[in-house]
């Protein structure tokens, strides 16, 4: 755990050291992170804004080629969501149906995050496919929600495409274009933690609703 708390924290050294062990071999290792994070609906905890922000920056300076790595991350990102629904469209619905505890996949499953990106498709419908993609944690799951539940693959395939790039887009311009400014490279600890926080905030906010609406139902007349 400690390890991936340093990874996380310091993912502009270790991600420049990785570019200098492997060359242009970094680009099928992004390739498969961003694939594993938004493919694999065990693997939530995966770096991906922090990460094409780090990805941006080291374009900047011409470590990496940006055009080539934001090609890559675009396909991959939708790649892993595509694969992510075929997932969720053979699995899902027995897993909805289960009791918790049930199954190997249901126990590698966190069912509160489950929980909590099935309320967020069923809030914003299709459109939660792509501002999902800015949510950690929910971008790996609401693939598997939208499989599990009525959306057809051609909706579904849309709305993965434009999630995709803006996504991408968003997250590594930013560090393209912010990543090497001296205050946010001599802070990448900090600006890593606040990306991620600003990236949960839709999410506190709609909880934060939900318990006052709940509060308001319970005092009502």
């Amino acid at each position: 755990m400690s390890t991936f708390i340093d990874l996380f924290l310091h993912l502009d050294t270790h991600l420049a050291e990785l570019v200098g062990t492997y060359g242009p071999w970094i680009y099928g290792i992004l390739f498969l992170i961003v694939f594993a994070e938004t493919g694999l609906v065990v693997t939530p905890f995966l770096p991906g804004d922090s990460l094409l922000f780090a990805v941006g920056a080291m374009g900047a300076v011409g470590a990496l080629d940006a055009r080539i790595a934001a090609t890559l991350l675009v396909v991959a990102a939708v790649l892993g969501d595509a694969v992510n629904y075929a997932v969720g469209r053979f699995v899902g619905p027995r897993v909805f149906r289960a009791t918790a505890g049930e199954g190997l996949l249901d126990r590698a499953l966190n069912r509160q995050h489950l929980a909590r990106a099935h309320a967020f498709f069923e809030k914003y419908g299709g459109k939660a496919v792509v501002l999902g993609r800015f949510v950690p944690i929910v971008r790996t799951f609401v693939p598997f929600v939208a499989g599990a539940g009525s959306m057809t693959y051609a909706q579904f395939a849309l709305y993965n495409v434009l999630g995709a790039l803006a996504w991408v887009g968003v997250c590594l311009g930013a560090g393209y274009a912010f990543g090497n400014v001296p205050i946010v490279k001599d802070n990448f600890t900090l600006v890593a933690l606040g990306i991620v926080a600003v990236s949960l905030l839709p999410m506190v906010f709609e909880i934060i609703k939900a318990r006052r609406q709940a509060r308001e139902a319970s005092s009502g007349p």
